[in-house]
């Protein structure tokens, strides 16, 4: 009498019998019956384990212990749906960190998108990974992580100029909207420049191609960023000692001067400058972009989630203040 079908694996054993009983002419169901085994098992066995045409025992062991040893190993970004969300994201230029957060502030009680940065560079820096150089996704496209270093800057003389110290304490603890911080990009061989303005709660960046960098074109790039904001949208600016900021006095806003060969002090645009750098690395010539490709670049920045921010972007940051103080979004934001 024939007993119930098995639930059991096949073995090594039982690949041999049937290898041994195809070669004697058997069909498939009379091997299954032979090995008191369903029809349906050695027909998925043979079709599944086959090698160009016929069945070997020894390679339908070897198929079939790989894809064991496959199923059991968890996959290395946690599941596929977080890994596709990943990689799209990193081509998207946005940090691991960045990544991370954002899945916990869309799924916050859904622990299958949960996942910890590091986990995302072990994995681009992992050996079997390296022919993929998936480094070049990163920010700064290092082949090993490094420390961050500072910039310095040049000490010039500026007429009437207000020292950070005299800034009002609001400012230092990024409580109060409205506070700014402001910079310059110099490009290839000192010709034409950036100017820039992040503000500093939100993060938020305005930034204006320069023909040269000078003092009268820097007054002219910040009125136009500052044009259509409203007045609790620009309190002050704190600057470093460039000479494109002698004429600081004709800014839409109060200016204060960092100390000299001290840029951390405005080291919220420092560090925004750094993010425009990722798009235009030094060296870049200006002169072969426009200021719609900036504004671009600064789109693509501003709506990137800020670990400081709670994972949330400027953009969203920015336009939840301005409903604070009772004002439309302008449309050049």
């Amino acid at each position: 009498m024939r007993m119930g079908k098995k639930h059991s694996k096949l073995s090594a054993f039982e690949r041999e019998k049937i290898v041994i009983f195809l070669s004697q002419g058997f069909s498939k169901r009379a091997i299954a019956r032979l090995l008191n085994r369903s029809d349906s098992t050695i027909r998925d066995e043979i079709k599944r384990n086959h090698f160009k045409g016929c069945y070997i025992a020894v390679r339908a062991q070897s198929f079939t212990q790989k894809r064991i040893v496959s199923s059991r190993k968890r996959h290395p970004l946690k599941n596929k749906s977080v890994y596709k969300y990943v990689m799209k994201k990193l081509r998207w230029g946005w940090s691991p960190e960045q990544i991370c957060g954002r899945l916990k502030l869309k799924h916050p009680d859904n622990e299958f998108w949960h996942i910890h940065h590091e986990t995302i560079y072990r994995y681009i820096y992992a050996k079997e990974n390296k022919k993929k150089i998936l480094w070049e996704y990163l920010p700064r496209k290092q082949k090993k992580r490094r420390r961050k270093y500072g910039r310095k800057v040049d000490k010039v003389r500026i007429p009437d100029r207000v020292s950070i110290h005299m800034r009002p304490s609001e400012v230092e603890n990024r409580d109060v909207f409205g506070h700014w911080e402001g910079d310059s990009i110099v490009g290839k061989n000192h010709i034409g420049g950036i100017h820039t303005e992040v503000e500093r709660k939100t993060r938020f960046l305005q930034a204006i191609f320069l023909d040269n960098l000078t003092a009268n074109e820097t007054v002219l790039a910040q009125r136009q960023m500052f044009a259509n904001l409203p007045a609790k949208a620009k309190k002050s600016t704190t600057v470093d000692n460039g000479k494109e900021f002698t004429n600081h006095k004709q800014f839409e806003l109060s200016v204060f001067f960092c100390d000299t060969y001290a840029s951390w002090q405005k080291a919220t645009n420092e560090n925004t400058n750094g993010l425009i750098r990722r798009y235009l690395p030094k060296k870049t010539d200006f002169r072969k972009y426009n200021q719609t490709d900036l504004d671009e670049i600064v789109f693509e920045i501003n709506n990137r989630p800020r670990k400081c921010l709670g994972y949330y972007t400027p953009q969203e940051a920015f336009e939840k203040e301005l409903k604070v103080i009772g004002e439309r979004i302008p449309n050049r934001m």
